[in-house]
């Protein structure tokens, strides 16, 4: 990304116009410049959603909006009242398992530790080894914009 793209990045980062920023997220064509909005984004705004989204800028997303709690506790996560999450969460659950990102060139390592990888492996078997395995790919760094 050259510096022009990192401006247009930070400026929607720091938008107050929640419309403005849905907008702008909608027309990013960049995955790179897409993933590092994702990295700094504010999620009181609203949850992103964007056809360029790569696997591994997905993947960010999932665990960012605290999906582990999704794949730690089903029950804790589908008695929950906070409906826009959980759908967000199970939108986002089901396009990785169905491989729906056309995009998978940016790598992803689980923010998990190998105890938590281990829980997780033992209280279920279904969960997708997407999760918990890191996701080879260009290695993306994310500056705090």
């Amino acid at each position: 990304m050259d510096n022009t793209e990192y401006k247009w990045v930070q400026d929607i980062l720091y938008e107050e116009n929640k419309d403005i920023i849905k907008s702008e997220i909608e027309r990013m064509d960049n995955s790179i410049a897409l993933h590092i909005f994702a990295g700094n984004y504010n999620w009181n705004n609203g949850f992103i959603n964007n056809e360029s989204c790569d696997l591994g800028t997905a993947l960010m997303l999932f665990y960012n909006a605290d999906g582990y709690r999704m794949l730690e506790d089903e029950q804790g996560f589908t008695s929950s009242n906070l409906d826009k999450w959980k759908k967000f969460l199970t939108d986002l659950y089901d396009k990785i398992v169905n491989k729906k990102f056309k995009l998978q060139s940016i790598a992803f390592t689980p923010p998990l530790t190998k105890i938590q990888i281990f829980k997780l492996k033992k209280k279920s078997t279904n969960i997708p080894s997407i999760f918990l395995e890191n996701l080879l790919g260009n290695e993306v760094e994310i500056p705090k914009l």
